[in-house]
């Protein structure tokens, strides 16, 4: 699963938390891509078992995408396993080289931040 199919999952998941309904323009618009990027991934997704097509309760012509059963708990143990991973790297670095580390994070976010104040400026 790539990193665009995670994100358009985790999307679904949330909004099927919050009984919103998404179609795939709503997904598509989520997640900056094209149409016929959308409807690819939602077709990738749906061969996979991730995602259901289903019709629109009130449009006849519009159709919701949803999660299915086990897409819930193969997100949340894809993304466990991955910050068990992450965790374990930081859990090896010394108080010295995470202070490096925080300062280079820092001065990461510093210069994208003025590089985006120079481009509206």
């Amino acid at each position: 699963m790539n990193e665009t199919d995670l994100r358009a999952l985790r999307h679904l998941l949330r909004a099927q938390r919050h009984d919103d309904l998404v179609r795939q323009r709503d997904l598509a618009e989520a997640l900056d891509i094209s149409s016929a990027s959308v409807t690819a991934l939602v077709d990738r997704l749906e061969r996979s078992g991730h995602v259901e097509r289903r019709p629109h309760p009130s449009d006849r012509r519009s159709v919701v995408l949803v999660p299915t059963a086990d897409t819930d708990r193969e997100v949340r143990e894809t993304l466990g396993d991955l910050h068990a991973r992450m965790a374990a790297v930081a859990e090896d670095l010394t108080p010295e080289q995470l202070a490096a580390v925080g300062r280079f994070l820092s001065g990461m976010v510093d210069a994208v931040r003025s590089t985006g104040a120079d481009e509206r400026a």
